[in-house]
């Protein structure tokens, strides 16, 4: 990446790690991998040419040319551990998803970048796919009219994980463009689910989303499931649209609703739909580039910490939701913060 000096230690190298360390090594940014397997140091170091460590601080206190920002795919419970060391150490830092398993220690995190004037990125993948990037630009220049609702769901046969539950494996992705779409933060969050194949791990979701201005949404997700599907549906007064990210055309405009006359009667109207033009770019491409970006000029990343936090309340309340087997009315606070 010509004109970004910014070094990346790429922390974990498993299934999501080696596409973060593919995707930096191409923009001419990878430094360095860091993961405690010594076959997946070798595999990175053989296929990208580049230096590898079996943690941090030996990385930390041994590489030649010091580091400046670290992307960390490593499991979601050592998050906020690794996180914090590398804030402490200097670097900026790019997080997957979720970036924390509880809201306080995502606001940890948070409140240490910004101490340590560190860029502190969450990896929402989806929010950078062009597809989303051009719905969101159909939803603020009023194309769809008034938001109603928006469904989504995120399908497939396996992987099961034994780490973490459907909900939070699945659902941050959505939830995620969600926020962002409705620019605000539900008032109720509510979930029902089910538990098949493994005690206390959730294999199947529907979690219900309660905005401002009467804007509703839910999120259905599951590993036990037929085919793959990943499809997300926003309802407006004027249009619909319709994003898929395993069709050709990733997002269509329906010119279709119900209008209701004068008279009070509901009729049904059924106008073209079209599809919407969209850049074929790797949207994981689109993410390491903006991370770089926000490292070199040190503005706020579009999922900054805070948006990483936004994604984690609703989590934690569709979560205690599902504990509990009843709807929960979810922290008034929320609301308040506007997910950017």
């Amino acid at each position: 990446m010509s004109g970004n000096n910014t070094r990346i230690a790429v922390i974990g190298a498993g299934r999501w790690g080696r596409n973060l360390v593919r995707v930096f090594s191409s923009l001419d940014a990878l430094h360095c991998v860091v993961d405690t397997d010594s076959h997946a140091r070798s595999e990175m170091a053989r296929m990208h040419g580049c230096t590898t460590w079996p943690n941090i601080d030996t990385m930390l206190e041994n590489s030649p040319q010091p580091v400046t920002a670290a992307a960390i795919a490593t499991p979601a419970e050592t998050h906020t551990h690794i996180g914090l060391r590398c804030i402490d150490a200097g670097l900026d830092v790019l997080v997957e998803k979720p970036m924390a398993l509880s809201v306080e220690d995502a606001e940890h995190l948070v409140e240490r970048a910004h101490q340590a004037s560190r860029v502190l990125m969450a990896g929402h993948l989806l929010l950078h796919h062009p597809a989303i990037v051009a719905l969101k630009g159909l939803v603020d220049a009023g194309e769809l009219g008034e938001l109603r609702y928006i469904y989504s769901n995120r399908l497939n046969l396996g992987r099961v994980r034994q780490e973490e539950n459907i909900l939070w494996s699945f659902a941050p992705h959505d939830i995620a463009v969600i926020l962002h779409l409705v620019g605000a933060a539900p008032e109720h969050v509510n979930a029902e689910g089910g538990t098949w194949l493994q005690r206390d791990i959730a294999d199947v979701t529907v979690t219900h989303l309660d905005f401002p201005n009467d804007v509703k949404a839910h999120v259905f997700v599951s590993w036990l499931h037929p085919y793959k599907e990943q499809k997300l549906i926003v309802v407006g007064s004027r249009k619909m649209a319709v994003f898929d990210d395993l069709a050709a055309e990733k997002l269509v405009v329906f010119d279709v609703g119900i209008d209701v006359g004068t008279n009070g009667i509901p009729t049904r109207r059924q106008g073209l739909h079209q599809a919407v033009p969209v850049p074929e770019e790797e949207p994981l491409l689109v993410e390491c580039r903006h991370f770089l970006q926000r490292c070199s000029d040190r503005l706020p990343p579009l999922t900054d910490g805070h948006a990483g936090v936004d994604v984690l309340r609703v989590l934690s309340a569709a979560e205690d939701s599902l504990k509990h087997a009843n709807s929960l009315q979810h922290d008034r606070s929320i609301s308040n913060q506007v997910c950017d």
